[in-house]
């Protein structure tokens, strides 16, 4: 049995998703979003870096899923997606987590069967595979598909 932390990297939200594997089975276990968009851009740093890192302490979390960076048209928001990515992976490294990357094409084509899927599509199949009573929000959706992807795919599937 381990956990797995799914997370969707933003500077002003970052959606994360917790699971438990045990075996073939897998359960919910939380997610959310960590919103920081009336803060600077340095704090906004800090707090997701605290928060994930409170987020992998509180959940004993085991090994982190996070979605590649991808080249927007606006070089400078990708520049600070990669940083809010970057503090999340430094949270991960200093709590021993093993880190995977996902592409964000790879996690629709897991979770949803085509890489192409909408939100609302990875929303919905999230929804079914984790069993919930509702429709999470988008970015948490994306931290629990990032998860999901990792869990179906890694070769650790049984621990």
């Amino acid at each position: 049995m381990y956990r797995v932390i799914g997370i969707d990297p933003g500077s002003r939200k970052t959606g994360y998703g917790i699971i438990e594997v045990a075996g073939s089975g897998i359960s919910y276990v939380a997610s959310g979003n960590i919103s920081v968009a009336d803060q600077a851009f340095t704090e906004r740093l800090g707090v997701i870096y605290s928060e994930v890192l409170e987020l992998i302490t509180t959940y004993q979390v085991c090994e982190m899923a996070i979605e590649e960076v991808f080249v927007a048209k606006n070089p400078s928001s990708a520049l600070k997606l990669g940083q809010a990515r970057g503090v999340a992976i430094a949270a991960g490294v200093a709590k021993n987590l093993e880190i995977f990357e996902y592409a964000a094409r790879q996690v629709k084509k897991s979770i949803v069967g085509k890489g192409g899927a909408t939100k609302f599509q990875v929303q919905h199949m999230v929804t079914l595979l984790l069993n919930l009573p509702g429709i999470p929000q988008a970015d948490a959706a994306d931290g629990l598909a990032l998860a999901l992807c990792h869990a179906h795919t890694s070769s650790n599937i049984i621990k």
